[in-house]
């Protein structure tokens, strides 16, 4: 009797790759590099044409960017991530600002809200990151109303962003199996995750600029303060971190377009409006 020789891959565990990520990017205190992005949430809530007294439901929201946005606009705004110390940055900020929203810690694969709960569902550069890509995104889809938006910015894979994951990615590999989260910034990948349910899936190309002291001030704040990259130093021997940091530098000379010793650096993005059957 002969053996029967098994090909197919093993199975992925999501959820201890889910749990990794949570933990990295608890570390640091990403609400320092967050704040610095608020531009995007504007734009985006802008891109959206929210209307006051919309319901909003702002996913993986971080410190509340565009939470903060969509309440300026004076909608009912609802702001989850899974990391309770960024809501508190975001409940701090949104009670300096005199608005209220509710904030709420959640998964962004299993969101604790009914069908058609929200007129808006949006996120900045926050459900992109999810292991489990289908999952996340039908749940955007299954909590948005019908003829409602999804709106989101997502890093594409060209941007520096993009080459950055993919540089830590040299260093410190990615799980096996788990997709890209620069996918999320390519038409071809929202038109597989949301094609379906979509009335209309618009993306439009924008840049978000860096603007730091300079590319070794860039990197002591995303060392110290930015999840994925404070445990990727922290995974690596002293040498390692020196080759690492190289590589960094060598990716932010090509890119900064300061002319100076200060730093310049465009990112791409999609900002994405998906608007529901």
């Amino acid at each position: 009797m002969s053996a029967v020789i098994s090909t197919s891959s093993p199975a992925i565990d999501l959820t201890a790759v889910k749990t990794r990520q949570q933990a990295a990017w608890s570390t640091g205190n990403y609400a320092v590099v967050g704040t610095t992005l608020q531009i995007v949430g504007e734009n985006l809530c802008e891109a959206l044409d929210l209307r006051s007294g919309a319901r909003v439901l702002d996913v993986a929201a971080g410190n509340g960017n565009a939470t903060l946005a969509a309440a300026r606009r004076w909608c009912d705004v609802t702001s989850t991530d899974y990391v309770s110390s960024l809501l508190e940055a975001g409940r701090a900020r949104a009670l300096a600002e005199g608005h209220d929203i509710q904030f709420q810690e959640a998964d962004a694969e299993n969101l604790p809200f009914p069908d058609a709960s929200f007129d808006a569902v949006m996120s900045t550069f926050g459900v992109m990151f999810t292991p489990n890509q289908d999952k996340a995104a039908s749940e955007l889809e299954r909590v948005c109303k019908a003829g409602g938006r999804i709106g989101l910015a997502n890093w594409t894979p060209e941007s520096f962003i993009g080459q950055l994951f993919k540089t830590i990615g040299k260093h410190i590999p990615p799980a096996l199996g788990v997709k890209s989260p620069a996918l999320w910034g390519t038409q071809a990948r929202l038109e597989e995750l949301f094609g379906r349910t979509a009335q209309e899936i618009r993306a439009t190309t924008r840049e978000f600029v860096f603007r730091y002291r300079s590319a070794a001030h860039w990197i002591e704040v995303f060392r110290t303060y930015y999840g994925p990259m404070n445990k990727t130093f922290g995974a690596l021997d002293a040498e390692k971190q020196i080759a690492f940091t190289e590589d960094l530098l060598a990716l932010m000379e090509t890119r900064n377009r300061s002319g100076d010793r200060t730093l310049v650096l465009p990112s791409e993005y999609l900002e994405v409006v998906i608007e529901r059957k």
